[in-house]
């Protein structure tokens, strides 16, 4: 028989992922197996190894029973896999994490309880409603909502709970009546503060501000449904003043996020930060070119160069790396000075150990241009690694100018699988808002959608676009531009996007 595996019933949070705990993140990360709950974020189930075993427990009506996932805690833990049963909140507060881990321990194997920011919690900090205040007083209930009013015997002493300063329902949505009747029979005023938090921490969160008495009736006129947090008491009225996360400038908005999954995290984060969901659709990614005989050619030729010319941070990566890969390193380059289209192109340039020699003031190939022709080119011998496919704006220039241009290529861009769900909603009209940080994203993007749903695209979402020549791409397949970022980079073009609005 294998020696047992190790089961961790891990708290996830209500949805952000930066909720999950560091001991929840480091368990996951080596996990055979992962059970997950569907209120859990999908993008934490990137944290465990591509290899692990990925098991919804479903949602109503066909969601594995309580019974059946302890089954298969138990069948995977005795075959000695490292399990996670990945829960939303706090596995031990009203998530079912006890009568698992009680499975568990009856089986005789080992296990782990990591505690989670349970929804009652959660919920009210991003409402902006403290749970405990002094001003407000000092004690709070929490109770489920669930197995209220179906004629069973009712387990709440609903007296007790009604004294309680602040009282917490989770998922009371479907129950709301009843438990709002119930308060109000047990002494509660019925003019007592409601607070209804629709998924919380997420940034479709909504929150109704409501009475005991108007609670049924607030919640149905918002149209509200699970999962939904109440909070009672008179600490709700300091939503007025504290509420932080729905007044985040881009809070309510849906962007959609076109650059390469490696390069992804700088925009989509910071839009995230912002309030912003983030729909993330890749829509370019990077391959060697397909002949690279140049490229080999190139390097071996490197000390003749005068001026080494990078258009772009994949250029310095895909460059060096191959510089690198035959033996060598910057001692290769001698003499030659090093040009960068732009910031971000230099800062890539730096954090690889170099210094650019030239930036021009205008982050686009012409302003490139303008800066070489200023100093003067004639003679000299110039390498360009670039994309296989590229505007040729700047090397015909140059060579118009008197410079040998050698064009190299050292990467081309191609279009990655797309998540259909994503463009399916996209295709709905369910964006707000795309970003394009090159040509290529446009082209890609347009490729993503048939004729068709192009239409409906083009008139339900705008655009925001790096620079000129990124916005010149967007409004030739029909997109409407309503951002561009100055100067044309990353950080300018979410702080455009933050202005907006």
């Amino acid at each position: 028989m294998s020696e047992a595996g190790r089961v961790y019933l891990v708290g996830a949070g209500p949805w952000d992922p930066g909720l999950l705990t560091l001991r929840g993140r480091e368990v996951l990360g080596r996990a055979d197996v992962v059970v997950h709950d569907y209120l859990v974020n999908p993008e934490l189930l990137a944290w465990a190894p591509e290899g692990a075993t990925r098991i919804a427990t479903g949602h109503r009506p066909g969601r594995l029973s309580q019974s059946e996932i302890c089954e298969i805690l138990v069948e995977n833990a005795r075959a000695g896999r490292t399990v996670v049963r990945l829960k939303g909140g706090d596995p031990f507060v009203f998530g079912r994490g006890g009568e698992e881990a009680w499975a568990l321990a009856q089986a005789g194997l080992p296990f782990e309880v990591v505690p989670g920011v349970t929804a009652a919690i959660a919920g009210a900090a991003f409402a902006g409603i403290p749970v405990t205040h002094r001003d407000f007083g000092s004690t709070l209930g929490l109770c489920t909502g669930h197995g209220q009013g179906d004629g069973e015997a009712d387990p709440v002493d609903w007296r007790a709970l009604a004294a309680m300063d602040t009282v917490v329902i989770y998922m009371g949505v479907k129950r709301l009546g009843v438990v709002s009747a119930a308060l109000m029979a047990a002494g509660r005023a019925p003019e007592t503060p409601v607070a209804l938090v629709q998924w919380a921490s997420r940034p479709s969160q909504r929150t109704v501000v409501t009475t005991l008495v108007r609670a049924v009736e607030d919640a149905a006129a918002a149209g509200l449904g699970p999962p939904v947090t109440a909070i009672v008491g008179e600490v709700v009225r300091l939503r007025a003043e504290l509420a932080w996360f729905e007044r985040k400038p881009l809070f309510g908005k849906r962007i959609v996020v076109t650059r390469s999954l490696e390069q992804q995290e700088s925009l989509a984060g910071a839009l995230a930060e912002l309030g912003a969901e983030v729909l993330s659709l890749p829509s370019i990614a990077f391959a060697p070119p397909d002949d690279d005989a140049p490229l080999r050619q190139a390097l071996d030729a490197l000390g003749s160069y005068g001026w080494v010319v990078f258009t772009s941070a994949q250029g310095v990566d895909t460059f060096l790396d191959a510089l690198r890969a035959v033996g060598r390193d910057a001692r290769a380059l001698k003499s030659a000075r090093l040009a960068c289209v732009g910031p971000a192109t230099a800062r890539r340039l730096e954090v690889r150990g170099l210094l650019a020699d030239l930036v021009p003031e205008r982050f686009v190939a012409e302003g490139l241009v303008d800066a070489f022709l200023a100093m003067g080119v004639a003679g000299e011998r110039m390498l360009l690694p670039r994309a296989a496919v590229a505007r040729d704006v700047l090397p015909e220039a140059l060579a118009a100018a008197g410079a040998h241009v050698e064009v190299v290529p050292v990467y081309q861009t191609i279009e990655p699988p797309a998540d259909p769900s994503v463009v399916a909603r996209i295709a709905a009209g369910e964006a707000d808002l795309a970003t394009f940080t090159s040509a290529s994203t446009v082209h890609h993007f347009r490729r993503r959608f048939d004729d068709d749903q192009w239409l409906k695209v083009c008139s339900s979402i705008e655009t925001a676009c790096i620079g000129p020549v990124t916005s010149e791409a967007a409004r030739g397949v029909g997109l409407s531009v309503a951002v561009e970022a100055d100067p044309y980079t990353v950080p300018a073009l979410i702080e455009a996007i933050r202005r907006r609005g």
